[in-house]
């Protein structure tokens, strides 16, 4: 009778945290768009305008990230201005949340069919990398060898630390200014 009950409770709980890490991962995204290197390069090779999604189908949480005309990304919500170029779509919210919990690499959920690309599969692996790059500077070692296919070798403390604090400061920010503007 007390399982019945909480049961509710746990799918609500995990949409709440997997609603919050869509928003953070999106902003974070934009952060690190705007100063780091290698997502520059990543980033670079899109069209202006690009759309990306990731999403739980059917209705569930989702973030929209768009590339600005200054090679950077910017987090658009979880609503689009129209259809995305690339959409990531887990099939379950209970998928999402492994992935978003770090307790299964988004290559393993890929491999065991538990997300679905619609777009080009080459810019899908070019996002991923990115969401890898930044799942290793802003997680502590042991959660990003988690959710990371392989933890970069050469990220130092001192290097991690600066660009995680850059990201977080960036993060906060974001998230001040959208409280204000509410």
């Amino acid at each position: 009778m007390i399982i019945s009950r909480l049961r509710p409770m746990a799918s609500q709980a995990k949409r709440l945290y997997v609603q919050l890490m869509m928003e953070v991962v999106g902003r974070a995204m934009e952060a690190i768009s705007q100063f780091d290197e290698q997502v520059q390069s990543e980033v670079s090779l899109l069209p202006e305008g690009f759309l990306f999604e990731m999403k739980i189908m059917p209705n569930g949480p989702a973030l929209v990230m768009c590339k600005q005309s200054d090679g950077s990304l910017s987090y658009a919500g979880s609503q689009g201005p129209r259809d995305p170029d690339l959409s990531i779509q887990f099939k379950h919210l209970q998928h999402a949340f492994l992935v978003l919990s770090f307790q299964e690499k988004t290559a393993v959920a890929f491999a065991n069919d538990r997300i679905l690309v619609d777009g080009d599969l080459s810019i899908a692996i070019r996002m991923t990398r990115v969401l890898n790059h930044l799942e290793a500077y802003i997680l502590p070692k042991l959660l990003a060898e988690r959710a990371v296919k392989e933890y970069p070798s050469s990220l130092k403390l001192p290097h991690k630390l600066i660009h995680a604090a850059r990201v977080y400061l960036k993060v906060a920010t974001n998230f001040v200014d959208t409280a204000r503007s509410s």
